[in-house]
C-alpha cells in the first residue's frame, strides 16, 4: 500500500522495450512529435499517465501527455504551433490540426515562502507551479497507475510508485496519504472511480476509507469543473458501473442531490435511470452519438415531475408549462453542484416538457408534434420510459408506426379532415389595363 508522500531512497524501476511490450504505433504521431522535438533539444520527454496506463492494459490510448524538464517557455520555443494555457497548473498546448497535445514541465513540491503555490482553506489546491525533476515530478501524481514514463530515448517505461504491479493486481491506489492527496484535489474521488469503472479495477481500501470520509469536499470544487467530470463519468461507455460505484461512495448525492432524494424514494425512477444508463452504454459501444442533454433529462425527470405537480396546485396551468418551469428551476438550484451550459439546459427542457403531448393522438396540434425541433429526443425518452413499463405500450407504438407514414395516412390518423369550399359565385377577377388604356 502507497502511504507515503515521500520520495522513495531508490530510483525508478525501468521496464526495457523489450519487456512491457507497448508498441509506439499506440502512440499519436502528433505526440510523437513532440517527444523528439524536445528529446532533439536536449531535454528530456516522456509520455506519461493515462495513454501509457491504456497502452499496457491492450487499450487504444486517446489523450496524449507529455512531461519534460523544459519549462512551458521553452516549449514555447521550439514549437510554433504552441501557447500557453492555465493559472492553477501552466501548460503548453502544441497543436497539430484539431488535436491538442498537452505538455507540463515536471512538478516539486513546494518548499519556500515565494514558490508559485498555493491551498485553499480546505486543503485543495489552487496553484502549483513549482518545477522540479522526474524524480519530483512522480509524488505529485494522483494514483500508482498513472505514473508510469515513457521514456522516448530508448522506449523504455520508468516506474517509480509501483503502478505496473497495481495494473498487474488490478487496483486503483494513491500515491501519497488519500486523506491529504483528496484534499488537495477532491476531484480525485471521480477519477478514482472513473479509472476503476473503464478498467475494470478495485479501488484500495485506504482510498475508499477516505473517499467515504470525505465526499462532502465535492462541495469545494467549481461547479464548472465538475461538468467536465460529468461528462467523463457519463459519456465513456461504462455509465452503469460509474453510477453504481458514485452511489456507493455517497458521491452522486454531491452531484445531483435532488436526483439521489428520488432514486431513494422511488423505485421505478431508479429502474428508469439504470435504463438509460444501459442505453447510454449500448449506444457507445455501437459507435453512436450520446449528448449529456439526454442524460440529464432523465435525472431530472422524477424531481421534475414532483415540482411540476407543485406548481400547478398552485397555479392554472398545463402539464408541460409546469414541466417546463419545474425544469428551469431546477436547473437553476442543480447550478451550485454541476454547472450546466444553457446549450444544454435548454433542450432539456423543452424536451421533458413535450412528454405529456404524447398522450394526444388526434388534431392538428398531436400532428405538429412530428414537426417540433426537439421531437426526436422527446420520443427518444418516451419510448425509455415505456421500456421502463412508465409509459403506456401502445401509445409508444402509435408515435413510432406514424412516423412512417405519407401525410395523407397522418392526416387520416390524426382525424384531420380538410373543410370542403363553399358552394357559390366564383368572384371575377378585374382585368388590369393595359398601357395606354383608360382606366
Amino acid at each position: 500500500m502507497k502511504n507515503t508522500g515521500k520520495p522513495a531512497s531508490k530510483g525508478p524501476k525501468i521496464i526495457p522495450r523489450s519487456a512491457h511490450g507497448v508498441s509506439r504505433d499506440e502512440f499519436s504521431k502528433s505526440a510523437l512529435k513532440v517527444l523528439y522535438r524536445l528529446h532533439k533539444a536536449g531535454f528530456q520527454a516522456f509520455l506519461v499517465g493515462g495513454c501509457v496506463r491504456d497502452a499496457l492494459v491492450g487499450l487504444h490510448p486517446k489523450d496524449f501527455d507529455v512531461a519534460t524538464d523544459a519549462t512551458p517557455d521553452e516549449v514555447r520555443a521550439l514549437f510554433s504551433n504552441c501557447r500557453l494555457i492555465g493559472r492553477r497548473f501552466r501548460l503548453a498546448h502544441v497543436r497539430f490540426g484539431r488535436e491538442i497535445i498537452e505538455v507540463a514541465t515536471f512538478r516539486a513540491a513546494s518548499n519556500h515562502v515565494d514558490d508559485d503555490h498555493a491551498h485553499d482553506d480546505e486543503g485543495r489546491i489552487i496553484r502549483d507551479n513549482v518545477y522540479g525533476s522526474i524524480e519530483e515530478d512522480v509524488w505529485r501524481r494522483d494514483f500508482t497507475c498513472n505514473a508510469l514514463y515513457y521514456n522516448i530515448a530508448d522506449h523504455s517505461i520508468w516506474d517509480f510508485a509501483g503502478g505496473v504491479e497495481d495494473i498487474k493486481q488490478k487496483h486503483i491506489v494513491l500515491i501519497g496519504d488519500a486523506q491529504q492527496r483528496l484534499r488537495e484535489d477532491p476531484v480525485r474521488m471521480l477519477r478514482a472511480v472513473r479509472f476503476a469503472a473503464k478498467l475494470d479495477f478495485t479501488v484500495d481500501k485506504s482510498v475508499s476509507k477516505a473517499i467515504r470520509s470525505q465526499a462532502d469536499l465535492l462541495t469545494n470544487v467549481p461547479a464548472a469543473r465538475l461538468f467536465d467530470e460529468f461528462l467523463k463519468l457519463f459519456q465513456a461507455g461504462h455509465a452503469e458501473r460509474t453510477y453504481d460505484m458514485l452511489r456507493d461512495y455517497g458521491l452522486f448525492a454531491q452531484l445531483f442531490p435532488a436526483t439521489d432524494q428520488e432514486i431513494e424514494q422511488d423505485d421505478a425512477f431508479a429502474s428508469f435511470v439504470r435504463a438509460a444508463l444501459r442505453n447510454t452504454d449500448k449506444r457507445v459501444a455501437q459507435g453512436l452519438s450520446v449528448t449529456p442533454m439526454f442524460l440529464l433529462g432523465v435525472f431530472f425527470w422524477a424531481p421534475a415531475r414532483r415540482l411540476a405537480a407543485d406548481l400547478r396546485a398552485e397555479e392554472k396551468m398545463s402539464e408541460s408549462q409546469a414541466l417546463s418551469l419545474a425544469s428551469y428551476e431546477l436547473s437553476g438550484q442543480q447550478q451550485r453542484r454541476v454547472s450546466i451550459p444553457r446549450r444544454f439546459t435548454v433542450p432539456m427542457r423543452e424536451m421533458i416538457a413535450l412528454q405529456p403531448r404524447f398522450t394526444t393522438t388526434r388534431g392538428k396540434r398531436a400532428l405538429n408534434l412530428l414537426e417540433h425541433r426537439r421531437f426526436r429526443a422527446a420520443y427518444d425518452f418516451m419510448m425509455l420510459l415505456a421500456e421502463a413499463g412508465q409509459f403506456d405500450p401502445e401509445l409508444a407504438r402509435f408515435w413510432t408506426d406514424v412516423q412512417n407514414q405519407s401525410p395523407d395516412q397522418r392526416a387520416e390518423t390524426f382525424q384531420i379532415h380538410r373543410k370542403p369550399r363553399a358552394k357559390g359565385r366564383s368572384r371575377r377577377r378585374r382585368r388590369r389595363p393595359k398601357a395606354g388604356e383608360s382606366s
